[in-house]
């Protein structure tokens, strides 16, 4: 299913006001939740825009046809049993012209150093290495040029690999599975398209100007240049955490052909908004638990939630075996995702989706001198405002708010008998 075909079949609200890509639509968004919209009339484009696609787990598990529940099972059996594509000869993609102008490109806050793409996916090929796939946020400064935050794996190592320049292809508007893959981070040399066609069965193409395949159903497809050579600021950029990221040099995607699907549809993504967070975080769910099951945890459950970023903090639910257990599971934890600053590991009886629960569970099991693991010095996130930006070094903690073995039946709550109400009326 093509990203289009979803929003067509599912969308909740269609604005058919005139309204600008400059601040107006990411107000509006911030403003209605999770709601996915159609921006039918946009002032500076003739296309529509979408936003919020996969702003919940309930949307992202409707686009894959499962339950929420099988999500972590189903990305990680993509994980560990990628499959090939089909190639396909042609798509109904248009060629346009260079001009990023004319795309509905937004421009969130005031705070920005320019409009930006935040859905767009980077691909770049390595002789060796192959193909890999990878969100990158990219700052237009001209009409056919943009900055693009790269962090040191992946894109950067093949970069600096073939002498700091590489053709690359920046395609947006994909669809779940591919969106979901490119966020998975699996060890270079894994091509992510192969992991979104596990999860979904994909189309891809032949990228136009050098030896690399693309997702046949991107809504918009960019080919170019993309150089550590030369640089350009990038930023201020409103993050995942809602707060202005620091302005760096970084490097430079020269556009050298654009081609769209008839009447393409945009997919913006709102940072630090529904969206955003789900697309980020929940991908590095099922890396954590499979460390975590490496580890001999019989673990329940894992969830990147939203109360830390989706991205900062991970929630561990455990069957619990050994006094051992929760001092375990937090370093495996961190083997899982490198970037979260705050693991948090409860029993089996505690549901990590109620806030209320893991608070409780915080209050009634949890002694500070005793389950509370601190690790400082560690690498952590660029995301995390109260680390180094430039280092990244942060302080990461672990807490154990799970019961000692030999105190389950004392610290459990004990249930009450259960009636209905409705027959005492």
């Amino acid at each position: 299913m093509s990203i289009r075909e979803f929003v067509e079949n599912n969308v909740e609200t269609k604005i058919a006001k005139d309204v600008s890509k400059n601040l107006e639509i990411s107000g509006i968004v911030h403003s209605t939740g999770d709601e996915m919209i159609v921006f039918d009339n946009v002032k500076e484009s003739k296309n529509k825009v979408a936003v919020n696609v996969f702003a919940s787990k309930d949307k992202v598990a409707k686009y894959l046809g499962c339950e929420i529940k099988d999500l972590v099972p189903k990305m990680i059996n993509a994980l560990e049993n990628p499959s090939e594509p089909a190639l396909v000869e042609t798509t109904d993609h248009e060629e346009q012209e260079i001009d990023l102008n004319k795309l509905p490109i937004l421009t969130h806050t005031g705070a920005d150093g320019g409009p930006y793409v935040s859905s767009g996916l980077i691909i770049v090929k390595d002789e060796e290495l192959g193909q890999n796939v990878c969100f990158h946020r990219g700052m237009v400064f001209d009409k056919n040029r943009m900055a693009l935050r790269i962090l040191e794996r992946n894109t950067m190592e093949i970069l600096k690999k073939n002498g700091g320049e590489v053709k690359a292809a920046y395609c947006i508007g994909c669809g779940g599975e591919t969106l979901l893959a490119a966020a998975m981070a699996p060890p270079i040399g894994v091509n992510e398209l192969t992991i979104a066609n596990t999860l979904n069965p994909i189309k891809v193409v032949k990228a136009k100007t050098f030896d690399a395949v693309l997702p046949a159903d991107a809504e918009i497809i960019m080919e170019g240049t993309l150089s550590i050579n030369e640089k350009h600021s990038e930023g201020p950029f409103v993050d995942l955490t809602e707060t202005p990221d620091i302005v760096r040099q970084e490097p430079i995607f020269t556009i050298e052909k654009i081609y769209t699907r008839p009447n393409y549809i945009y997919h913006a993504l709102l940072p630090g908004g529904f969206e955003h967070k789900i697309l980020m975080g929940m991908p590095r769910e099922p890396t954590v638990f499979s460390e975590v099951k490496k580890a001999g945890i019989d673990i329940k459950d894992v969830s990147v939630n939203p109360g830390g970023t989706s991205w900062l903090h991970v929630l561990i639910k455990i069957n619990k075996q050994s006094d051992e257990d929760g001092k375990k599971t937090i370093e495996a934890g961190m083997k899982g995702h490198t970037s979260a600053k705050h693991f948090f590991i409860v029993d089996k009886d505690i549901d990590i989706y109620n806030p209320l629960e893991v608070e409780w569970a915080m209050a009634t099991r949890f002694q500070a001198d005793k389950d509370l693991y601190t690790f400082p010095g560690e690498k952590g996130s660029s995301l995390d405002p109260s680390g180094d930006p430039e280092t990244r070094k942060t302080c990461k903690a672990g807490f154990d708010y799970t019961m000692p073995i030999d105190k389950i039946k004392h610290m459990t709550k004990q249930p009450f008998p259960k009636f209905n109400i409705e027959e005492y009326r």
